[in-house]
């Protein structure tokens, strides 16, 4: 079938059926009782079972054949630049290559790695709105980029953030990769930005990129910035007893990524469990980094948590999907009418020792995914990059979405 182009937008009526197992990212309620979707308009219009929905006058039919279906992956925790090239690994592809890997939206926490990155606020504030711009416009394989996250630099303003906001910046790079690092200057600027409509995230942990600095616990704590960045360090995590004061001493997001510490990451997430607060963690990647590009990286980390966090599968799919949705402000994320119609079709890869998908992701496998679909529209087939799926959905009818 000839799978759609990165602007292209749905037409007419999608319904997907014979869904085995439907995750909802909600982690109130990770299962539903439904195997019927159907989307119109690039949006869940029904979520039931078949003699539930209206699946009359489709224009596309997929069979999912018992596969499970769950929202678009969220990667909330990324450094684009420019297009599909990322200048720190000089590879081009990687945010299509990610698609492969079930992500549907990735988050920017700076445009960090642009050569020459301008330091001076009009830079600074240019650089914010042309990536905004950008990847308003451009969407590789049709992966929605929310980019255009400027980092905090001495010499700002609260009118430089009334500007930013003003031209659609939503989001404020990682406090501390820019030349402002001290709390009690970051926190006046993050109320500014909160202010002005604009979200916050704070680099944790030691330096990671030249020109960034070692950001403790309580340099977290005083800044206030709405996303704990990468609790787990980004690559080297703060101690132990840090994390956990971060976790108990604030109501902010709790962001765990694949390029940190796994020790650090699984205690956050055990920490979190304790404070009956689950729902503040969000997964990332923080790449590309000197690590390189993960196209796997949230689903390994999905495993990872599972299977040495002791996290239920269908949980560990909501800290990347749900959580981060709510925690973040988007429209995807969730199964339920009304949201975007992102969804990652996946079953148990051939040859797990797990019975089922969710017992293979909880036993540290990674799922096979048989088909990408991103705002009603079919993006992926079979991945590249995943390991082959037993089952995989078919598109029965309306070649071409």
């Amino acid at each position: 079938m000839a799978l759609a182009a990165g602007s292209a937008t749905q037409t007419g009526r999608l319904v997907i059926r014979n869904i085995g197992l439907l995750l909802s990212g909600r982690i109130e309620q990770p299962i539903l009782d439904a195997d019927t979707i159907v989307a119109e308009g690039g949006r869940i219009a029904a979520v039931g079972r078949a003699a539930d929905c209206d699946t009359g006058g489709a224009s596309v039919t997929i069979d999912a054949h018992g596969c499970a279906l769950a929202p678009g992956l969220i990667d909330s925790h990324v450094h684009p630049v420019f297009g599909d090239w990322t200048p720190r690994q000089n590879q081009i592809g990687w945010i299509e290559s990610f698609l492969n890997g079930g992500v549907t939206t990735m988050i920017s926490a700076g445009e960090v790695h642009l050569p020459g990155r301008p330091r001076d606020v009009v830079g600074v504030k240019a650089l914010a709105i042309t990536a905004q711009r950008a990847f308003s416009a451009f969407r590789p394989g049709g992966v929605k980029v929310h980019a255009g996250a400027p980092l905090l630099e001495k010499g700002m303003e609260e009118a430089d953030f009334a500007d930013l906001a003003a031209a659609g910046v939503r989001l404020l790079g990682e406090v501390g990769l820019g030349g402002v690092k001290a709390g009690d200057e970051a926190k006046r600027m993050v109320a500014w930005a909160r202010a002005h409509g604009i979200q916050s995230t704070i680099h944790t942990g030691g330096p990671s990129v030249p020109g960034s600095g070692y950001i403790d616990a309580d340099t977290v704590l005083e800044a206030d910035a709405d996303v704990i960045g990468h609790i787990n360090g980004g690559h080297t995590a703060l101690p132990l007893n840090q994390i956990r004061c971060l976790c108990e001493g604030c109501s902010r997001s709790i962001e765990i990524v694949h390029n940190g510490n796994e020790l650090a990451g699984l205690t956050a997430l055990r920490f979190a469990r304790e404070l009956g607060q689950l729902d503040r963690v969000i997964l990332g990647t923080d790449s590309p980094a000197g690590s390189g590009v993960q196209p796997l990286g949230i689903l390994r980390m999905i495993a990872l948590l599972s299977a040495l966090g002791d996290l239920p599968a269908e949980l560990a799919f909501c800290l990347a999907t749900g959580n981060t949705a709510r925690q973040r402000r988007l429209d995807c994320g969730l199964i339920e009418p009304g949201r975007a119609a992102d969804f990652v079709l996946m079953d148990r890869a051939q040859h797990s020792a797990g019975t089922d998908l969710l017992d293979s992701v909880r036993k540290g496998d990674l799922p096979g995914i048989g088909m990408v679909v991103i705002d009603g529209l079919v993006r992926c087939l079979r991945s590249r990059n995943t390991p082959p799926a037993e089952r995989v959905p078919e598109v029965e009818d309306g070649g071409s979405t």
